[in-house]
């Protein structure tokens, strides 16, 4: 899929089908998250892959946005250093996973963010990191409807040399 064509089709999925992710498929989705750019290479960022479904519910039980995470067959959660980009630069990680995931065929949606003392202890992240987000991810449990988003239009958001000047 090119890159823009998952970008405007990429939606949130909260439901999966009982099916695992293929191991090539995960390696793909943990290394977007790897080689994604970072501020000044810091490469702040751990990303726990959890498969065992009773941790998955666990975490699904843990996280009140997310308790979708117990139904599906994979979530990764990312961990990040204290640092001043730590947050942006594990952000970006995440929407690299998210989009080649969405290439393969397979569905996410980012759950919780920060905060999450619980996870640490159930995983075993050390205390000088944070716990950005949790990443289920999974087949889609039904069709859903590619690139039909409700978004503001371009002329809304978009501005030219300066705010308020269309861009057209």
């Amino acid at each position: 899929m090119e890159v823009f064509e998952a970008v405007r089709t990429v939606l949130a999925v909260r439901n999966y089908q009982d099916k695992p992710v293929p191991p090539d498929v995960v390696r793909r989705i943990v290394e977007a998250g790897r080689l994604t750019a970072s501020s000044m290479n810091g490469q702040p960022w751990h990303f726990i892959v959890v498969e065992n479904r009773d941790t998955l519910r666990q975490l699904g039980a843990l996280i009140r946005t997310g308790p979708y995470i117990a139904q599906a067959p994979l979530a990764v959660v990312v961990a990040i250093e204290k640092t001043p980009y730590a947050v942006s630069d594990g952000s970006r990680a995440i929407q690299s996973m998210i989009l080649t995931a969405w290439s393969e065929g397979v569905g996410s949606n980012w759950a919780g963010f920060l905060g999450m003392t619980e996870v640490k202890s159930l995983l075993g992240i050390p205390d000088e990191l944070d716990v950005l987000a949790i990443v289920p991810f999974g087949y889609p449990a039904q069709a859903i409807g590619q690139g039909k988003k409700q978004r503001k239009s371009l002329s809304e958001v978009a501005h030219r040399e300066r705010f308020g000047q269309p861009f057209e």
